[in-house]
């Protein structure tokens, strides 16, 4: 008897034993056994033997769990969108604190939202309203638009409830295509703004003097802006540009407008790594329609009406070269301006020289160089500053230069960024802000028939804490050396601002913003011996200085919902920006804002 001697292969369970030897035997007898006689005939007997099986192993595996359900898919987890807080509209409008240019700029607080849309509505004392619509396309790498809506309006003033309420409305609309490194775009501005010239003098008590009618002292702005551009978005091409082409029409309740074109350009082409050529462009075609200067008040119906053309063309072509501590730019500016307000040459050339040195990169850099240049003056750009404006203006471009320059900007730490320019210049055509002899409560513009040299120190701190904490200030001191002139009416001598939000945590965010403005002077006349007569000057007024500080509060209820407070002129002056126009006291609102 011969003995078949088989191991059991490994097992799932010992039940599987004799489906394992019938596998076995199926694939070895036929081989084992059976013979092949010849002519391919298979014979051959089973002989007797004896299977003995072995058991060495047998392997264990826990049961697996039986799951009868259908397999699914987990949906995508939602994205929680945070409210991007930012504060541009942290200030009303209506108190005129507006800074001067300034010759250097902290970059902005942070950056506008691109959440999408955002809807937000608030009201305060002295019948204050506030609306903003902001409705934008979200990141798009081939296309962006948006359309932002405001509207503010206070019904009561500091005089005489109505007669000193505001109201502005504008609407910003905006669109973008991007193709390759170009982008195509064009913006329109429509805006309407309603004041009273409520700085007239108060009755005395028995006086026979009537308080005017908001009606009759009603002063309305309707501005349009539209504006086509082309720019090269890739910083590494060899040729760069920044071209546009636009129209602005301003207009007042009086007879007052003006049309103007606008042309700008800006081109660099560069001649290696280090060095490349340069030029800036700009150029305003304005008609300009008002009464003739000195015909106000105007006879009515007809008064005269002075129709003029106001042209402003000006180019720098430069050379620039950078390396890694030296950069340097060689140039010069060449302008023409049409006005003669003053005796000053129509056509300017002023050098444009600056020299950089970077001492430490990335830490500290000095520079400092020599310039000059026109800058356009527009009844567009004066009313946002002074919305009281007389009738009849004889209004000029500025011409700045020569100008010498020099300062340094610092990052000592991170976070923290330093800039401190001191500048010098000659100008000529340099307006101010007087009132008028006949009507004080409407506002002249003045010039000095010599140059004025100014003397501006600019200094700008900023601190950002990891986007918890920012804190920063703006400063300028401007000295201004006038031939004729007693003093620079209604341009102060120092001008301060504080800004600051922190991030107490998740949900809330608060903000302070503070103003400093020194004295500046108006004048004040005595009283006419007949109605509408020149009024003999008094004596100069100082205003008293500004101090106006403003909080902000914003918490997020849910990620589309959140509350605000915001409260302005919390120091309760009622300074006078202008003299005789007192501002309103603490002005409180409170209100929300959607997002979606």
């Amino acid at each position: 008897m011969k003995r078949l001697s088989l191991q059991q292969l490994p097992l799932l369970r010992p039940c599987g034993t004799r489906l394992a030897l019938v596998a076995v035997l199926a694939a070895t007898a036929p081989a084992a056994f059976a013979q092949t006689t010849k002519g391919g005939k298979r014979t051959g007997n089973i002989e007797e033997a004896e299977i003995e099986i072995v058991k060495e192993r047998v392997n264990q595996l826990p049961e697996a769990t039986r799951n009868f359900e259908k397999i699914k898919l987990p949906a995508p987890p939602k994205t929680e969108r945070k409210v991007a807080y930012t504060f541009p509209d942290f200030r009303l409008p209506a108190d005129r604190l507006a800074p001067s240019v300034k010759v250097l700029t902290i970059r902005a607080e942070e950056p506008a939202p691109l959440t999408g849309n955002f809807m937000k509505a608030a009201i305060g004392n002295y019948g204050t309203f506030y609306g903003r619509g902001y409705f934008h396309s979200t990141r798009n790498t081939d296309h962006a638009y948006g359309l932002d809506i405001k509207h503010v309006n206070s019904l009561n003033g500091p005089v005489d409830g109505k007669n000193s309420s505001v109201a502005q409305t504008s609407a910003h609309l905006m669109g973008e295509l991007y193709r390759g490194t170009a982008a195509f775009g064009a913006n329109l501005d429509l805006g309407r703004e309603r004041y009273n010239f409520y700085g007239y003098e108060k009755a005395a008590n028995g006086s026979t003097v009537a308080t005017p009618e908001a009606s009759d002292i009603k002063q309305v702005f309707n501005r349009l802006a539209v504006k086509a551009y082309a720019h090269n978005r890739d910083p590494e091409q060899q040729l760069q540009y920044d071209a546009g082409i636009g129209y602005r029409y301003w207009a007042d309740n009086f007879t007052a407008s003006e049309n103007d074109v606008r042309l700008n350009a800006k081109v660099g082409y560069a001649m290696g790594e280090s060095s490349r050529i340069t030029l800036a462009a700009d150029a305003s075609f304005i008609s300009d329609k008002d009464i003739t200067p000195g015909n106000f008040p105007a006879p009515a119906p007809n008064p005269g009406v002075l129709t003029r053309t106001r042209t402003f063309v000006q180019a720098t072509p430069a050379y620039e070269f950078v390396n890694k501590n030296i950069a340097f730019s060689l140039g010069a500016t060449l302008g023409y301006s049409s006005d003669t307000t003053t005796n000053v040459s129509k056509g300017v050339v002023y050098p444009a020289v600056r020299l950089g040195y970077t001492i430490e990169p990335e830490k500290f850099m000095v520079y400092a160089g020599l310039g000059g240049a026109l800058q356009r003056v527009t009844r567009y750009d004066l009313s946002t500053e002074n919305p009281w404006l007389n009738r009849g203006l004889n209004v000029a471009d500025t011409h700045r230069g020569p100008t010498v320059y020099a300062g340094f900007t610092s990052t000592p730490a991170r976070g923290l960024e330093f800039n401190v320019k001191a500048t010098y210049a000659r100008d000529r055509n340099l307006y101010f802000y007087l009132n008028n002899a006949i009507d004080p409560t409407k506002f002249d513009l003045v010039y000095d028939q010599n140059a004025t040299g100014v003397l501006n120190i600019h200094g700008e701190l900023l601190y950002n804490a990891a986007e918890k904490f920012r804190l920063g200030t703006r400063l300028d001191y401007n000295k201004y050396a006038l031939k004729n002139l007693p003093q620079p009416f209604h341009r102060p001598e120092f001008q301060g601002s504080v800004f600051g939000t922190y991030n107490v945590f998740d949900k809330l965010m608060v903000g302070v913003e503070g103003y400093f403005y020194s004295a500046s002077y108006g004048i004040s006349y005595r009283a006419p011996v007949v109605a509408g007569a020149i009024r003999q000057p008094d004596f100069y007024r100082a205003t008293d200085p500004i101090v106006d500080l403003n909080l902000r509060a914003d918490y997020r209820i849910t990620p589309k919902i959140s509350i605000f407070a915001m409260g302005n002129n919390l120091a309760n002056q009622q300074y006078q920006r202008f003299y005789g126009y007192p501002v309103k006291g603490i002005n409180v609102l409170g209100g929300a804002t959607y997002t979606f």
